[in-house]
């Protein structure tokens, strides 16, 4: 099978690491030269996998045409704010192609969910997303790892199994193709107050609780958007939420940390700017959009107050014992 895979970032890499397993060929896309001949010349990125080589099969292009010409299946992998850009440039190409989103977020602005963006540029309908507990280090360390696949296509859930499934990896289908891009974002907020309860010093009865409440917020977002409540079951949702709450290779969750340890506002500008903090990115969209829709979810309004206004951290303590 002929991939094209857009992101070169870790989760990039270690879902290659997965697809030359199963003897797929691959074409690999970064925009930046640099990163391209780096690649060429090492098959290596220690900043976001130590140790980890890339499979000498692999292709590495600038080019987003040479990644998408003649490949069974696309997968975009790169950061959310980049993917409107991504789409524009493969609007001209794409034509009833398979479409695999691995990128977790909501676009800042505009609210667009990763499938909305992909429908606003893209000719196919073949599109599904995939989210999960599913560190890349893991990947490339073979460990056993589920995925919640979510799409109408049921050519494309065909497609995505055969690319991906084997021994280590599995993916469980629905079709609530937004309700997993839901839960794939909003666990990256809620990361975020769980490491916070973490540089509080909190215990981890604390974020236990605040997981198990975390859940049935989750939910409420569901039924808001008209999704399957049933999604927070999955993978993509207490799959996703307990890895990300409960681990400092999260981003998200050592970001919550640094704010739960009250530094100085110049170190936490320093993390933001020198890190990719999706569930940063996604808090400010999901507080938007649920207040354009009406929609109260007190964690959601919290975490904003916290993260971005600047509101005194300890405020998470007296919330989960008297909230509504």
């Amino acid at each position: 099978m002929k991939i094209g895979l857009f992101g070169t970032g870790a989760y990039g890499m270690a879902l290659s690491s997965v697809l030359a397993n199963n003897n797929c060929e691959v074409t690999m896309w970064t925009k930046f030269k640099e990163e391209k001949e780096n690649l060429e010349k090492t098959r290596m990125n220690e900043q976001f996998i130590p140790n980890f080589k890339l499979d000498e099969s692999i292709k590495i292009t600038n080019s987003v045409k040479e990644c998408a010409k003649d490949k069974d299946m696309l997968i975009i992998a790169i950061p959310a704010a980049f993917v409107d850009a991504l789409c524009q440039e493969l609007a001209p190409i794409v034509n009833n192609d398979h479409i695999l989103i691995a990128t977790k977020g909501i676009e800042q602005g505009t609210g667009l969910f990763m499938n909305e963006i992909v429908d606003k540029y893209l000719n196919t309908k073949n599109v599904a997303v995939i989210s999960g507990p599913s560190f890349a280090i893991d990947l490339v360390k073979k460990m056993p790892t589920g995925l919640a696949i979510g799409s109408d296509s049921s050519a494309t859930i065909l497609l995505a199994k055969q690319a991906f499934q084997n021994s280590y990896v599995r993916l469980r289908e629905t079709n609530d193709t937004v309700g997993v891009e839901i839960c794939g974002s909003i666990k990256n907020v809620i990361a975020l107050a769980s490491g916070i309860l973490e540089g509080l010093k909190a215990t981890e009865s604390s974020k236990a609780m605040l997981i198990t409440d975390a859940m049935h917020d989750m939910e409420a977002i569901l039924r808001a958007f008209d999704c399957n409540p049933r999604t927070v079951l999955s993978y993509a949702g207490l799959g996703d939420l307990l890895l990300t709450c409960t681990s400092t290779k999260s981003r998200n969750y050592s970001f919550g940390k640094l704010i739960g340890e009250k530094p100085p506002k110049e170190e936490i500008e320093k993390y933001i700017n020198e890190n990719t903090i999706e569930g940063y990115y996604t808090l400010e969209s999901i507080y938007q959009l649920l207040n354009d829709k009406k929609v109260m979810i007190p964690i959601i309004d919290l975490i904003y107050e916290i993260v971005v206004e600047g509101k005194d951290p300890e405020l998470l303590f007296s919330f989960l014992v008297y909230k509504a």
